[in-house]
């Protein structure tokens, strides 16, 4: 677990990269935003979650992947995790942010993900949220 990171993952640079191709400019993980977003756009209010999608759950077939070993813990830890998410969209939500929730495997995809940002950098925040919540 402790190899494990939690700040500049692959497919957090990959999208970080598409940024930066399409002249988006951004701030990393911004400490005094719960949940300490991975992309932040305070211009817009706009903050970006880039989950993995094992340890966030997702309805991938990476995210429903159950350990062989140790599978009590693993249930309780990724449960947590899911919980604490929803808790850090709802404070940042409070707080008039919209919030993209972008996985893993999408990732994988780079012209996917690339759309989808595209769709984001050219809406106002509001507009954003109703075209993910799809």
């Amino acid at each position: 677990m402790a190899a494990i990171r939690y700040k500049n993952t692959k497919p957090e640079i990959v999208v970080r990269r598409l940024l930066c191709e399409m002249g988006v400019r951004y701030r990393l993980h911004r400490r005094d935003l719960p949940g300490k977003p991975d992309i932040v756009m305070p211009g817009r209010k706009l903050a970006i979650f880039v989950h993995g999608c094992f340890f966030h759950m997702h309805k991938c077939r990476y995210g429903q992947v159950v350990p062989a070993t140790n599978a009590e813990f693993w249930q309780t830890k990724r449960s947590g995790n899911v919980e604490r998410d929803k808790r850090n969209v709802r404070e940042l939500r409070k707080l008039g942010w919209g919030v993209i929730t972008l996985w893993e495997c999408w990732t994988k995809s780079p012209d996917r993900v690339r759309k989808q940002l595209n769709r984001i950098v050219g809406l106002p925040t509001t507009t954003v949220e109703r075209e993910f919540e799809r």
